[in-house]
């Protein structure tokens, strides 16, 4: 079968039928469209068409490629379609793939900046954001149990957890650090066939039937593009090493280091590499550069920005375009604030997904040639188990920086870290937060339903004067 052309599925009975790359365009943007609730849901969207549906790929070789890309720095869930979208229709398909999850989110993002820069010190618009950002503690709760249930099988799996956990949160060791030494322990346990890191991982794909690869349009061979010679792989790295560096290396020459296009451009560019573990991992860390070193938002804004990923199609991690936003807008130079805002976010957006594409076009042809490889399966198992850690040290900075309106800095010997002032507690945050929580694991509600109830309960209590 030709690059140009793959397969969608008729009635198992049925022959498999070709379809252009035109076509499965549509079933990208359709994807894309669907894909709320962060990496869980945007993955489970996938796993449901792509296999489940069309079957133009099996479950072994689609959590084969979900094992990668949770290796990778960056957003794993647009990884996976960027990765997906290769296998099926060489670059083209990977570029057509990632760029259609990324759009939608982005142009979303940038809408609500500029409604949040230009409104958002308005009752009202601030009342919406005080319910959603007290119901963001709940959903990053949810992402803790979706992961950790599917993890942390074994005392291992849990032991790990609860290091990186430890490490994160009263020892401020790095994340990238905690995640690269899950990696080292899981490829050697792994690598030594030690049962306990051969659990699998990733987050939950849609249950039922298991699709065989043989019963799928790729089938269980490799595709002839998944064997470049030295030549092609030198020329993708080039090609994309350029369109991520080239502008960074601009900015710096033309700009200097202080300029604050300058600092987004480098320091995105240096989470695109060292930031693993998916979205919610990659957050805890950005958060506290972006509020606490750089200053260029506050914690509470940095919530804001997480509601506003949440309620949008495309990766939670687009919230970086937020942070970028108003970084800029906050230190626009001899630029209007909406015009530096503008270019701020863009760019923010720009060195956190070109890199992604590095990552899938330079390393899949190898990752393809490995499936079944127990050292890869342990080190992913290891890196899934330490993110249910960080993700928890996530939850808990929100839960502290959303209930309580004071923290002070704690520190005794190697311990560090923030503690609320019980005597600062907002009730009213408290509330929402405890009604999303039980609205998601109790009643089962929606995320996105979740998120509008808070956000409608917010506006209440401001026509209310509930609120300060």
């Amino acid at each position: 079968m030709s690059a140009a052309t793959i397969a969608t599925t008729q009635p198992s009975s049925g022959p498999i039928a070709p379809v252009s790359l035109r076509e499965a365009f549509w079933v990208w943007l359709r994807i894309a469209a669907l894909s709320f609730g962060g990496p869980a849901g945007q993955i489970a969207v996938m796993h449901r068409i792509l296999v489940d549906e069309k079957r133009w790929i099996g479950e072994h070789r689609f959590l084969h490629a979900l094992n990668y890309c949770m290796l990778l720095p960056g957003p794993e869930a647009q990884q996976l379609a960027t990765y997906i979208g290769w296998l099926l229709h060489k670059t083209r398909g990977g570029i057509i793939a990632g760029a259609l999850f990324v759009l939608p989110g982005a142009i979303s993002i940038m809408a609500l900046s500029w409604i949040y820069a230009l409104y958002g010190r308005v009752g009202i618009v601030s009342a919406l954001f005080f319910g959603l950002k007290a119901a963001v503690l709940a959903v990053v709760l949810q992402a803790v149990v979706r992961i950790g249930s599917r993890s942390l099988k074994n005392i291992v799996m849990r032991s790990l957890a609860a290091a990186a956990f430890i490490l994160i949160f009263f020892l401020n060791v790095p994340f990238p650090m905690i995640v690269l030494g899950a990696g080292v322990i899981g490829y050697f346990g792994g690598r030594a066939g030690i049962p306990a890191f051969q659990v699998g991982g990733g987050h939950g794909a849609a249950t039922g039937d298991i699709v065989a690869d043989a019963d799928t349009l790729l089938g269980e061979e490799l595709p002839a593009h998944a064997s470049p010679t030295i030549g092609q792989s030198l020329k993708q790295a080039i090609v994309w090493l350029v369109l991520w560096l080239a502008p960074v290396a601009a900015l710096l020459l033309m700009m200097g280091e202080t300029s604050v296009f300058t600092q987004i451009a480098t320091f995105f560019s240096k989470m695109s590499v060292v930031t693993f573990g998916g979205a919610y991992a990659v957050l805890a860390y950005v958060a506290q550069q972006a509020v606490e070193n750089y200053h260029w938002l506050t914690a509470r804004e940095m919530l804001d920005g997480l509601g506003m990923a949440e309620t949008t199609p495309g990766p939670l991690i687009m919230v970086l375009q937020f942070v970028g936003f108003m970084g800029a807008y906050r230190n626009p130079g001899m630029l209007s604030p909406l015009l530096a805002g503008t270019l701020g976010g863009l760019l923010a957006t720009w060195v956190t997904f070109i890199p992604c594409f590095l990552w899938i076009f330079l390393g899949a042809p190898f990752i393809e040639r490995m499936r079944g490889n127990k050292a890869l399966a342990g080190a992913m198992s290891a890196i899934t188990a330490a993110v249910v850690g960080v993700v928890l040290n996530l939850a808990i900075w929100f839960a502290i920086h959303t209930i309580f309106r004071e923290v002070r800095p704690f520190t005794l010997g190697p311990l560090n870290f923030e503690m609320p002032v019980m005597s600062s507690v907002d009730l009213w945050a408290l509330a929402i937060s405890v009604g999303a929580i039980i609205a998601i694991f109790r009643l089962k509600v929606g995320i996105f339903m979740t998120l509008g109830g808070a956000s409608a309960a917010g506006i209440a209590l401001y026509f209310a004067g509930l609120l300060a």
